[in-house]
Protein backbone atom coordinates (compact mmCIF):
# COMPACT_ATOMS: atom_id res chain seq x y z
CA UNK A 1 0.00 0.00 0.00
CA UNK A 2 1.32 3.46 -0.79
CA UNK A 3 1.39 6.12 1.92
CA UNK A 4 -0.78 9.22 2.17
CA UNK A 5 2.32 11.22 1.24
CA UNK A 6 2.42 9.47 -2.13
CA UNK A 7 -1.32 9.88 -2.65
CA UNK A 8 -1.22 13.56 -1.76
CA UNK A 9 1.83 14.07 -4.00
CA UNK A 10 -0.05 12.53 -6.92
CA UNK A 11 -3.11 14.68 -6.18
CA UNK A 12 -1.05 17.87 -5.99
CA UNK A 13 0.94 17.06 -9.14
CA UNK A 14 -2.30 16.25 -10.96
CA UNK A 15 -3.71 19.65 -10.01
CA UNK A 16 -0.55 21.37 -11.25
CA UNK A 17 -0.61 19.39 -14.49
CA UNK A 18 -4.30 20.15 -15.14
CA UNK A 19 -3.86 23.86 -14.57
CA UNK A 20 -3.63 25.82 -17.76
CA UNK A 21 -2.77 29.47 -17.86
CA UNK A 22 -1.38 29.54 -14.33
CA UNK A 23 2.36 29.46 -13.90
CA UNK A 24 2.68 28.70 -10.19
CA UNK A 25 0.54 27.71 -7.23
CA UNK A 26 0.88 28.70 -3.61
CA UNK A 27 0.87 25.89 -1.07
CA UNK A 28 -2.32 27.27 0.50
CA UNK A 29 -4.12 27.23 -2.88
CA UNK A 30 -3.14 23.64 -3.61
CA UNK A 31 -3.94 22.52 -0.07
CA UNK A 32 -7.42 24.01 -0.23
CA UNK A 33 -8.16 22.88 -3.80
CA UNK A 34 -7.08 19.29 -3.15
CA UNK A 35 -8.18 19.06 0.50
CA UNK A 36 -4.66 18.30 1.77
CA UNK A 37 -3.38 19.52 5.16
CA UNK A 38 -1.18 22.56 4.43
CA UNK A 39 1.80 21.59 6.64
CA UNK A 40 1.79 18.05 5.25
CA UNK A 41 1.64 19.38 1.68
CA UNK A 42 4.51 21.76 2.39
CA UNK A 43 6.81 18.84 3.25
CA UNK A 44 5.61 16.85 0.24
CA UNK A 45 6.23 19.69 -2.21
CA UNK A 46 9.67 20.32 -0.76
CA UNK A 47 10.60 16.64 -1.27
CA UNK A 48 9.35 16.80 -4.87
CA UNK A 49 11.33 19.99 -5.44
CA UNK A 50 14.48 18.39 -4.03
CA UNK A 51 14.06 15.54 -6.54
CA UNK A 52 13.69 17.95 -9.48
CA UNK A 53 10.02 17.16 -10.08
CA UNK A 54 8.87 20.62 -9.03
CA UNK A 55 10.39 24.05 -9.25
CA UNK A 56 9.59 27.00 -7.05
CA UNK A 57 9.72 30.74 -7.37
CA UNK A 58 9.72 33.21 -4.50
CA UNK A 59 8.00 36.56 -4.39
CA UNK A 60 4.90 37.94 -6.09
CA UNK A 61 3.55 35.50 -8.66
CA UNK A 62 5.67 32.80 -7.09
CA UNK A 63 4.83 29.34 -5.91
CA UNK A 64 5.32 25.78 -7.11
CA UNK A 65 5.13 24.53 -10.68
CA UNK A 66 6.07 21.37 -12.54
CA UNK A 67 9.75 21.24 -13.48
CA UNK A 68 9.06 18.55 -16.09
CA UNK A 69 6.19 17.84 -18.44
CA UNK A 70 3.47 15.47 -17.17
CA UNK A 71 4.33 13.14 -20.06
CA UNK A 72 7.88 12.72 -18.77
CA UNK A 73 6.99 12.06 -15.12
CA UNK A 74 6.31 8.41 -14.41
CA UNK A 75 4.12 7.47 -11.48
CA UNK A 76 6.99 5.25 -10.31
CA UNK A 77 9.42 8.17 -10.12
CA UNK A 78 6.94 10.12 -8.01
CA UNK A 79 5.99 7.28 -5.66
CA UNK A 80 9.63 6.30 -5.11
CA UNK A 81 10.35 9.76 -3.67
CA UNK A 82 8.25 8.74 -0.67
CA UNK A 83 8.25 4.94 -0.68
CA UNK A 84 11.77 4.02 -1.73
CA UNK A 85 12.35 1.23 -4.24
CA UNK A 86 8.95 -0.53 -3.76
CA UNK A 87 10.44 -3.96 -3.09
CA UNK A 88 7.79 -6.15 -1.38
CA UNK A 89 10.44 -7.97 0.71
CA UNK A 90 13.72 -6.59 2.07
CA UNK A 91 15.96 -9.04 0.20
CA UNK A 92 14.79 -7.55 -3.13
CA UNK A 93 15.52 -3.99 -2.09
CA UNK A 94 18.21 -2.18 -4.06
CA UNK A 95 19.92 -1.34 -0.80
CA UNK A 96 19.71 -4.89 0.57
CA UNK A 97 22.73 -5.91 2.59
CA UNK A 98 23.36 -9.66 2.54
CA UNK A 99 20.66 -12.27 2.86
CA UNK A 100 17.38 -12.58 4.71
CA UNK A 101 18.00 -14.09 8.16
CA UNK A 102 15.03 -16.46 7.79
CA UNK A 103 16.20 -17.82 4.40
CA UNK A 104 18.35 -20.94 4.24
CA UNK A 105 19.01 -20.52 0.50
CA UNK A 106 18.02 -17.24 -1.16
CA UNK A 107 18.52 -18.63 -4.66
CA UNK A 108 15.75 -21.19 -4.15
CA UNK A 109 13.55 -19.28 -1.68
CA UNK A 110 9.99 -19.55 -2.98
CA UNK A 111 8.94 -16.35 -1.22
CA UNK A 112 11.71 -14.36 -2.84
CA UNK A 113 11.03 -15.88 -6.27
CA UNK A 114 7.32 -15.02 -6.16
CA UNK A 115 7.89 -11.58 -4.66
CA UNK A 116 10.45 -10.86 -7.40
CA UNK A 117 7.66 -11.38 -9.93
CA UNK A 118 5.39 -9.07 -7.91
CA UNK A 119 8.16 -6.46 -7.83
CA UNK A 120 8.63 -6.66 -11.60
CA UNK A 121 4.88 -6.38 -12.21
CA UNK A 122 4.45 -3.35 -9.95
CA UNK A 123 7.54 -1.63 -11.33
CA UNK A 124 6.58 -2.26 -14.95
CA UNK A 125 3.21 -0.54 -14.46
CA UNK A 126 4.46 2.36 -12.35
CA UNK A 127 7.48 2.98 -14.58
CA UNK A 128 5.51 3.07 -17.84
CA UNK A 129 2.45 5.08 -16.77
CA UNK A 130 3.07 8.82 -16.72
CA UNK A 131 1.30 11.61 -14.90
CA UNK A 132 -0.21 12.60 -18.27
CA UNK A 133 -1.45 9.02 -18.79
CA UNK A 134 -3.03 9.00 -15.33
CA UNK A 135 -4.82 12.29 -16.01
CA UNK A 136 -5.98 11.10 -19.42
CA UNK A 137 -7.34 7.90 -17.92
CA UNK A 138 -9.16 9.82 -15.22
CA UNK A 139 -10.67 12.24 -17.74
CA UNK A 140 -11.77 9.34 -19.96
CA UNK A 141 -13.59 7.74 -17.03
CA UNK A 142 -15.13 11.10 -16.09
CA UNK A 143 -16.42 11.53 -19.65
CA UNK A 144 -17.72 7.99 -19.73
CA UNK A 145 -19.63 8.49 -16.47
CA UNK A 146 -21.14 11.77 -17.67
CA UNK A 147 -22.64 9.96 -20.66
CA UNK A 148 -24.45 7.37 -18.54
CA UNK A 149 -28.20 7.75 -18.51
CA UNK A 150 -29.98 7.50 -15.19
CA UNK A 151 -33.36 5.85 -15.54
CA UNK A 152 -34.21 6.08 -11.84
CA UNK A 153 -37.57 7.56 -10.97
Amino acid sequence: MISMRSKYALKALSALARATGKEAFLIAELAQAENIPKKFLEAILLALKNQGILSSKKGPGGGYSLAKSPASLTIGSIVRVFEGDLAPVPCLSEGAQGTCPECADEATCGIKLVMADVHVAISSVLDTVTLADMLERSEFERQKRSQLLDFAI
